[in-house]
């Protein structure tokens, strides 16, 4: 089974759905084919941040990827002091 895929619009159809019209979240989860707990983690997320929710096709928020290139940058400065420690070991062998 593959997983489906959303697009911002509709998302934002289906909360829209629920906030503007009154629909109840059953009733609409049920009519647009989707779980109930979707339909309410949809709401959460727009509620929360409306301007970079359901970013999608790729795309993280800001914050998720700073952590991704602090955490890319921590592996390179870590494999940059291995490399000067091993260095350090072999010069010091060297010297005696």
């Amino acid at each position: 089974m593959t997983r489906r895929k959303f697009s911002r619009e509709f998302k934002v159809e289906a909360v829209r759905l629920v906030a503007d019209r009154g629909v109840s979240v059953a009733q609409a989860a049920r009519d647009l084919g989707v779980a109930e707990s979707v339909l309410r983690r949809w709401m959460r997320e727009l509620t929360a941040t409306p301007v970079t929710a359901f970013p999608g096709n790729g795309q993280m928020r800001a914050d998720l990827a700073e952590i991704a290139a602090l955490k890319k940058e921590v592996a390179r400065l870590r494999a940059e002091r291995d490399i000067l420690k091993k260095a350090a070991a072999f010069f010091a062998r060297e010297a005696t």
